[in-house]
């Protein structure tokens, strides 16, 4: 097994940050060493079959996104990356593990659905991979069928309050899926907004005329996400089942769920990249030459972007530095304009879902660090530590110990960055949600248990390099 030796770096943890070496062996971590130490031999660096000069850069864990959508069909098309194109671009991005979610669809079998995944990733993936799973059809099959989720490696499992029709589940389903979740320690991750009364509002909207992509946040109002979160938790209180939920973008759902765990409750939320940069009017309201008013399409997502007149972002960035929100995933779900947005074209409503952003989850929240939004060691923690525990990894991923796998991220603070469509962007999608952002900082090398995937702007891995990865149950559970 070839050994490494990364020196002369800061490793960063959630808990702190030292100078020290990191010493691999073979896929997993050996030791972590003060510089110059003698504890495995006078002249390590000469021992070892590659050396890898970190001087001057952070040593972090690989960022865990624990949020993805790869080839999920939607809207009458599939989101444009598949487990092959997305994990690579994800690698170039410092993530080194995803959890995708497999897909139940209604009338079909969640076995069915797990195994289609399965079929899709496998030999494909170049980053270890896990699952959860969707369940769009809660009925007396699907609830035993969680009950062996468990012994698949899958911990986790979605519901939506959204999309009637497609996979929204109603109060009494979602209150038995619980109640099973309550008995075997799953977690339950939840879209939390309320579909049937979006539905009507997107109705009402179009007979107004109303058809642009910015009239999407306009139906998808905050206080549908801040109802439907606050009935969510209440029915996680009521069963005494864990809660997380997915996508937070409004400010008010985040004090629902600060006041929920404030009391004691274990309850979770993630946000995104997107609802900390960009808004309904710069975004959803914009406009080009090429796409007209349109060109809003580009970020149509649900939850949607919030108005930058009411703060959300801030709220946001706060509860990050309060842990009223425990981590960042992207939601990634990418969909090209021409062919797949356009589908939505004169109706809103019928645009598919979705931005892409899992290549540059790392750096948009390292820049949150140089603009003094979050700490060095927070972006650690809300990237790559709590994901772990969170989605039941820790103490193989998301740290830097003895025994862990060797997911190493060599990132250069001096480094820069220029995102968009022919500078950073592997993304298998023809445009970029986040064209022209600028990042004080790079990734310069990625391993991905302990084989080099990027370095010096090369990608050096393959499909099939990640294997699928079986989790436990959550650890983050108070």
């Amino acid at each position: 097994m070839a050994t490494t030796l990364i020196r002369g770096g800061t490793v960063v943890t959630a808990t702190g940050r030292s100078l020290a070496d990191v010493l691999i062996d073979g896929e997993t971590i050996r030791a972590v060493l003060a510089p110059g130490s003698e504890l495995l031999g006078v002249d390590l660096a000469a021992s070892v079959d590659r050396v890898i000069d970190a001087t001057g850069k952070f040593v972090i864990p690989g960022g865990i996104d624990a949020h993805t959508h790869m080839e999920l069909p939607f809207g009458g098309t599939a989101a444009s990356d598949t487990f092959e194109t997305g994990t690579r671009a994800a690698a170039w991005g410092g993530t080194t593990t995803i959890v995708d979610f497999a897909v139940q669809t209604y009338g079909e079998r969640v076995e069915d659905g797990l195994a289609a995944w399965h079929e899709k990733a496998a030999g494909r993936c170049a980053i270890d991979y896990g699952f959860h799973q969707i369940v769009g059809d809660v009925d007396e099959a699907s609830l035993a069928a969680l009950r062996g989720l468990a012994d698949e490696g899958i911990s986790s499992y979605k519901l939506f309050m959204a999309y009637p029709g497609v996979f929204y589940s109603d109060d009494a389903q979602i209150l038995q899926a619980m109640q099973v979740a309550a008995d075997t320690g799953l977690m339950t991750m939840m879209h939390a907004e309320n579909g049937p009364a979006i539905d009507v509002l997107v109705r009402q909207l179009l007979d107004q005329g109303k058809r642009d992509p910015y009239f999407h946040g306009v139906a998808r109002a905050w206080q549908m996400e801040e109802e439907a979160t606050h009935r969510a938790i209440m029915l996680a209180n009521l069963t005494n089942a864990p809660l997380y939920v997915v996508h937070v973008s409004a400010k008010q759902a985040v004090a629902q769920l600060a006041a929920a765990r404030g009391a004691g409750q274990n309850v979770f939320g993630e946000t995104c990249p997107q609802y900390l940069y960009l808004s309904l009017e710069d975004q959803l309201g914009a406009s080009s030459d090429e796409w007209g008013a349109f060109e809003g399409a580009k970020w149509v997502c649900s939850t949607p972007l919030r108005s930058k007149h009411e703060h959300h972002s801030d709220e946001l960035w706060s509860a990050l530095r309060t842990n009223d929100l425990q981590m960042v995933s992207t939601d990634h779900c990418p969909f090209c304009m021409k062919d797949q947005k356009e589908l939505g074209r004169g109706d809103f409503s019928k645009i598919p879902n979705g931005i892409g952003g899992v290549e540059h989850r790392m750096d948009l929240l390292y820049q949150g660090v140089v603009d003094g939004q979050i700490s060095l060691e927070r972006w650690v923690e809300i990237t790559a530590t709590t994901p772990a525990r969170m989605f039941g990894l820790h103490g193989r991923k998301g740290v830097i110990q003895p025994g862990a796998d060797a997911d190493i991220v060599v990132y250069d603070p001096n480094g820069h960055t220029s995102i968009g469509v022919g500078k950073t962007h592997h993304m298998n999608i023809n445009h970029s949600a986040w064209e022209g952002f600028e990042i004080d900082g790079h990734v310069d090398t990625v391993l991905s248990r302990g084989r080099v995937i990027v370095d010096d702007a090369q990608y050096l891995g393959h499909p099939g390099d990640g294997s699928f990865v079986k989790r436990g149950l959550s650890q983050y559970l108070t």
